[in-house]
């Protein structure tokens, strides 16, 4: 399927590995020129220049944290105009809720709230201007089923929620659209790493950790990078125009919804 999009410009945060890759890679591979930004230069020029060599689309690379405003600042005027943009950052720390101070909640809302807000008010006005634009915030499941010891995820991908849903409707008649993509569980190094720890924890193997997981997934499985990209990249392709403000839950069925 031609998505429509080859030749457009995208900025996705966090890209140089996990989710945030697999969507760098399928919207390289539908023709799109990558703005890659990560914090660690090594791991990212590493994936930049695979993109490079496997779809052949310009790829430039900014080593910044994107939380920062410094960092930001670098990172845009790399990017220059954008038709596409693509925002995320890991989550705060798990922890319960009389352990949280102010300073907590202020690090989690400026790193998963503010920071993707800062980064739409940059881009958006230029997207406007051109009549075309797409925008998905890489948020979380816990939007749709908030879980207890993330709390101050909860909070601030909550709130970057609520901020899309009356932005989306208010830019929509210029043909900019705006998403949120949640997602459940994914193989990725950070779930290895915590699945690594829990299994050690309990005294048992990966695989075992994981086959009792897998018992609560309807998919039987953790989704894939790929998946994850491809679902991103049609949500910035030609034919998601009519698609504004929505959260798509990519869970395998894990969250037991009706809506």
């Amino acid at each position: 399927m031609d998505l429509g999009i080859k030749g457009k410009r995208a900025l996705v945060c966090a890209s140089s590995k996990g989710l945030g890759l697999g969507c760098a890679r399928a919207l390289a591979e539908a023709g799109v020129d990558i703005v890659m930004n990560a914090r660690g230069a090594e791991a990212l020029e590493e994936a930049a220049q695979a993109i490079r060599d496997d779809f052949g689309v310009e790829v430039t690379a900014v080593a910044a944290d994107i939380v920062s405003e410094e960092g930001r600042a670098k990172v845009l005027e790399a990017a220059g105009d954008l038709d596409i943009l693509i925002t995320n950052a890991g989550g705060p720390p798990p922890g319960m809720w009389a352990d949280w101070s102010r300073e907590d909640f202020i690090k989690a809302l400026d790193a998963n709230m503010l920071t993707p807000i800062a980064l739409m008010q940059a881009a958006l006005p230029g997207m406007m201007e051109r009549g075309w634009g797409r925008v998905v915030n890489i948020t979380s499941q816990s939007v749709k089923a908030p879980m207890a010891i993330l709390g101050l995820s909860n909070s601030a991908r909550t709130g970057l929620t609520g901020f899309v849903a009356g932005t989306a409707r208010q830019v929509a008649p210029s043909g900019v659209c705006i998403n949120n993509l949640l997602p459940g569980s994914h193989t990725t190094n950070r779930t290895d790493t915590m699945d690594g720890k829990r299994a050690a924890d309990a005294g048992v193997s990966m695989e075992e950790l994981r086959a009792e997981k897998f018992k609560e997934i309807p998919a039987r499985r953790y989704g894939t990078t790929e998946e994850f990209g491809a679902t991103c990249a049609f949500m910035c392709s030609q034919f998601a125009g009519f698609m504004v403000g929505q959260n798509i839950l990519l869970d395998g069925g894990y969250n037991n919804f009706t809506l």
